[in-house]
């Protein structure tokens, strides 16, 4: 019996304008009632994580920043951090000013900018960025535009550093059909910080086997988590290559994949429950006919 189920957030928990569904909402319920874990594991940064945790009754465990922290936030404990290399981050800040391109770091619940976007969830960074990264933790950075051709400039520059590399980025850049719109971005951490890890790490916390895992998930960066668990399930709206590296495709997120998934996992356990509790059953009947 799966124990534990990790799932994206963007393309995959919610729809394309970001809504939750209250299906969705009442399946994950559902789910933990049962005891299974429900973990949301994101690109996104901690506070804004939790949130939508707490929204669709998950369980207090967030992986978040592309798997750069653990956290547990009934217990307000970091469980695993892995801090950026900060020499790097100097290194990225002035690649993104070459273009006046955001730069946005993690650091611990919010994110600092250098061009505030979302005053309610961001702080205006002050002063030099060599005093701002010597004097804090960063577990991630993004480096983002309404302009795909700049970002998309910046990119070769990115991948010639040593120390991190980019972790997620708008499906545009990778995908010559994808609409490109919204903010096309790149999502960067330290080498081997990811996903994949942060889910191992998890599980070993929670003494729970990874083959007792599910992954759920529509992008490159949940790749990592698909090759750790013991079963994973690639949204409908996944590209290709998502699709073929998982064990199975649900509906897409416009369509309450995750949900549907969900509720068919729930009625195999029931079904494979009840299967047992027959056998038993019928063990019993037989040997009360052999007396």
């Amino acid at each position: 019996m799966y124990k534990i189920i990790f799932i994206d957030i963007d393309g995959t928990l919610r729809d394309n304008k970001r809504n939750l569904s209250q299906k969705t909402i009442d399946t994950i319920k559902k789910v933990t009632d049962e005891g299974i874990f429900v973990v949301l594991c994101s690109g996104r940064p901690r506070k804004y994580t939790e949130e939508i945790s707490r929204k669709c009754f998950a369980s207090k465990y967030i992986i978040t920043s592309n798997g750069a922290n653990i956290y547990d936030y009934k217990e307000n404990k970091i469980l695993y951090s892995n801090i950026m290399d900060k020499k790097a981050l100097i290194q990225l800040y002035n690649i993104a000013i070459q273009e006046n391109a955001r730069f946005i770091m993690d650091v611990g619940e919010h994110r600092v900018v250098n061009i505030v976007k979302h005053p309610e969830r961001e702080e205006k960074l002050e002063g030099k960025i060599e005093d701002f990264v010597y004097n804090h933790d960063v577990v991630q950075c993004i480096i983002a535009d309404e302009d795909f051709y700049k970002i998309k400039k910046l990119v070769p520059q990115i991948d010639k550093l040593e120390k991190v590399e980019i972790k997620n980025r708008h499906k545009s850049l990778t995908d010559p059909n994808y609409p490109r719109t919204d903010t096309i971005y790149c999502d960067i951490g330290n080498l081997g910080s990811n996903k994949g890890n942060a889910v191992q790490k998890l599980c070993k916390y929670l003494t729970i086997d990874l083959k007792d895992a599910i992954a759920i998930g529509d992008s490159f960066n949940d790749l990592s988590m698909f090759e750790k668990v013991g079963y994973s399930v690639a949204m409908g709206n996944a590209n290709e290559e998502i699709k073929e590296k998982a064990n199975e495709v649900t509906l897409s997120n416009e369509d309450d994949g995750v949900a549907v998934f969900l509720e068919k996992l729930l009625n195999h356990e029931f079904i494979l429950q009840n299967s047992q509790f027959t056998n038993i059953i019928k063990k019993i009947k037989n040997k009360c006919n052999k007396k």
